[in-house]
C-alpha cells in the first residue's frame, strides 16, 4: 500500500499552524508581576464580597476564576482551588504560588483560624486601593517632571552633537578666537561626539545594574538611605511609607492580631530598608518590655507627632482608633505634598531647560560679533 506524501504535508502543515496559533495566544509576561497589586485589590475585594453573601470559598473561587479575562489569571486561581480541594488551606494554597505575599498568605491564615476570612480579604482589597491610590499619586506627580527631564536631554544631546559643531566648523574657517564660555560648549560637544556611544552604554548598564541589583541586600540599604537624603523627595518619600504603615498596623490591629506579630508581618509587605531595620529593632525592644511609643522613639524615621499618638494609643487601649487616625493624616499630608512637589517641580524644570538652552546659545552668538568685525 502506497503512502500520500501530500495527506502527510497536509497533517504537518496543519499541525505546524496550530503550534503558530498557540504560539500567538500565549501570554508571555515581559515585564512587572504575574499578580500585580491592582489585579489583588479586584481579587480581594470580590472574594470578600461573594463570602460575605453566603457562598462558600471553593464557588467563590470558581466565580472569580470563570470572570478573569487572562489565561493566566485564570490558571492561578484554578490552582488555589484545586490545592483547596485536595485538603490544603488556602492560606497554603496562597503560600505555595509566587505571586502572593508572606503577608497576605499569613494574614488568611488568620481569617481561617478565626473564621474572619471575609473581613481579612476586605481588610486586604482596602489595602491595596490605598497602596494602589497612593502609586498613581506618585506617578501623576512625577510624570511630567520627568518627560521634561529626558526632553530636556534629548535637547542638549542633539544641540551638542549637531548645532555646536557646526558653529564651531564657521568659526574655524573665519579664525575666530572663541570665548571662554563658547570654549567650554565646543569641549562638552567633543566629548559628546567622541564618547558619545560609550556614555549610551554606561548610562543602559547604569539602567540595567539598578534593575539587575534592586533585589539585593546592599542595594536596598544603599539606596533607602539614599532617597531619604535627598531635599524635598526624602521627606515625602518617608512620609508614604509611614502612611502604608500605619494603614497596615490599623488593618492587623482590627483582625486582633499582637503589635510584636503586627511589626513582623508589616517588615515583609512594605520593602524599604530604613523602615524594615526601624521595625526589627522595635520589635526586639518590646519583646524585652519596653512601651511602644519608647521603642518609636528611638527611631528618627518616625516623627514627634506619631510618638505622642502611639502615647495616647497606649494609656487608652485605642491601637487600632489612633492607627487610623494616623494613617488618614499623613495620607492627607502625602497627597498634598505630591501636589506641592508637582507645582515646584514643573516651573523648575521648564525654566533649567530654557536656561541650558539659552546657555549653548549665548555661546554660539558670542563669537559672532567677533565675526561680524572679521568680515567687515
Amino acid at each position: 500500500m502506497g503512502i500520500r506524501i501530500e495527506h502527510i504535508k497536509t497533517e504537518e502543515s496543519t499541525c505546524r499552524k496550530r503550534d503558530l496559533d498557540q504560539l500567538l495566544k500565549k501570554e508571555i509576561p515581559l515585564f512587572g508581576k504575574s499578580f500585580p497589586d491592582k489585579k489583588k485589590e479586584h481579587f480581594y475585594e470580590e472574594l470578600s464580597v461573594l463570602l460575605k453573601s453566603g457562598v462558600n470559598l471553593k464557588q467563590a473561587l470558581d466565580l472569580i476564576e470563570e470572570s478573569q479575562p487572562r489565561q493566566k489569571d485564570q490558571e492561578l486561581i484554578g490552582r488555589l482551588n484545586k490545592a483547596i480541594l485536595l485538603g490544603s488551606s488556602f492560606a497554603a494554597a496562597m503560600e505555595s504560588e509566587q505571586g502572593f505575599t508572606a503577608y497576605e498568605y499569613r494574614a488568611v491564615r488568620i481569617g481561617e483560624q478565626t473564621g474572619q476570612l471575609s473581613f481579612i480579604t476586605n481588610d486586604l482589597a482596602d489595602y491595596y486601593q490605598r497602596k494602589n491610590e497612593q502609586r498613581r499619586q506618585i506617578i501623576s506627580s512625577l510624570t511630567y517632571p520627568v518627560i521634561v527631564l529626558i526632553t530636556a536631554l534629548v535637547v542638549v544631546f542633539f544641540m551638542l552633537k549637531f548645532v555646536v559643531p557646526m558653529f564651531e566648523d564657521i568659526f574655524k574657517q573665519n579664525k575666530v578666537e572663541l570665548p571662554f564660555l563658547t570654549q567650554v560648549i565646543v569641549n562638552y560637544s567633543h566629548i559628546i561626539e567622541e564618547n558619545g556611544v560609550l556614555l549610551l552604554m554606561v548610562l543602559i548598564g547604569a539602567i540595567v545594574g539598578m534593575k539587575v541589583s534592586s533585589k539585593k541586600h546592599w542595594f536596598k540599604k544603599l539606596s533607602g538611605h539614599f532617597v531619604l537624603r535627598l531635599p524635598i523627595i526624602g521627606n515625602y518619600a518617608r512620609k508614604v511609607f509611614i502612611a502604608r504603615f500605619t494603614h497596615t498596623m490599623m488593618l492587623l490591629t482590627n483582625s486582633k492580631i499582637p503589635i510584636v506579630n503586627g511589626l513582623a508581618m508589616v517588615r515583609e509587605m512594605i520593602h524599604f530598608h530604613p523602615l524594615q531595620v526601624s521595625l526589627k529593632a522595635i520589635e526586639e525592644d518590646i519583646l524585652q518590655g519596653s512601651r511602644m511609643s519608647a521603642s518609636f522613639q528611638r527611631h528618627a524615621f518616625f516623627d514627634k507627632k506619631m510618638i505622642a499618638l502611639l502615647k495616647v494609643a497606649e494609656e487608652t487601649n485605642q491601637t487600632e482608633f489612633v492607627f487610623r487616625k494616623l494613617h488618614d493624616q499623613y495620607s492627607r499630608e502625602v497627597e498634598y505634598q505630591s501636589k506641592t512637589i508637582t507645582n515646584i517641580l514643573n516651573p523648575l524644570l521648564t525654566l533649567l531647560v530654557g536656561l541650558i538652552v539659552g546657555v549653548i546659545l549665548i555661546a554660539m552668538y558670542l563669537p559672532m560679533f567677533k565675526l561680524s568685525s572679521v568680515i567687515g
